[in-house]
């Protein structure tokens, strides 16, 4: 299974806090609006999102079809395919894409310990 590009996305309370702290560990802002609340930050292949008031708790996020610049791939499974298998395998799902979709779609799983998973395709 071809799940894409990892990040993690963090919960945080003070977006420009935060920001500086992740810039000193080498990060700069890659993408986002900190007028929207969030920034995307990179260093080499690490990603970590930062959102502000968006959700309670981190999530580990998958965007199948991109890779770590945020640039297409030309082979990659569609996240309808993915779902679909996780579901075969048992796994549940707290939030599932519409299978009879095409493009952008996400849904969300839960690993054993409860964090939460966020499989996210933009394409």
């Amino acid at each position: 299974m071809k799940l894409g590009a990892f990040s993690i996305s963090l919960s945080v309370k003070d977006l420009s806090a935060s920001r500086a702290f992740y810039e000193k560990l080498g990060f700069s802002v890659f993408a986002g609006d900190a007028e929207r609340n969030y920034l995307i930050m990179k260093n080499g292949n690490a990603l970590i999102g930062l959102f502000q008031g968006m959700f309670e708790g981190n999530i580990l996020t998958f965007n199948p079809g991109w890779d770590e610049n945020a640039q297409n791939l030309e082979d990659f499974d569609d996240i309808r395919t993915i779902q679909q298998h996780l579901k075969s395998h048992g796994v549940s799902l707290t939030s599932e894409a519409e299978e009879n979709s095409e493009g952008p779609a996400s849904f969300t799983l839960a690993d054993p310990d409860g964090n939460v998973i966020l499989i996210d395709q933009h394409r």
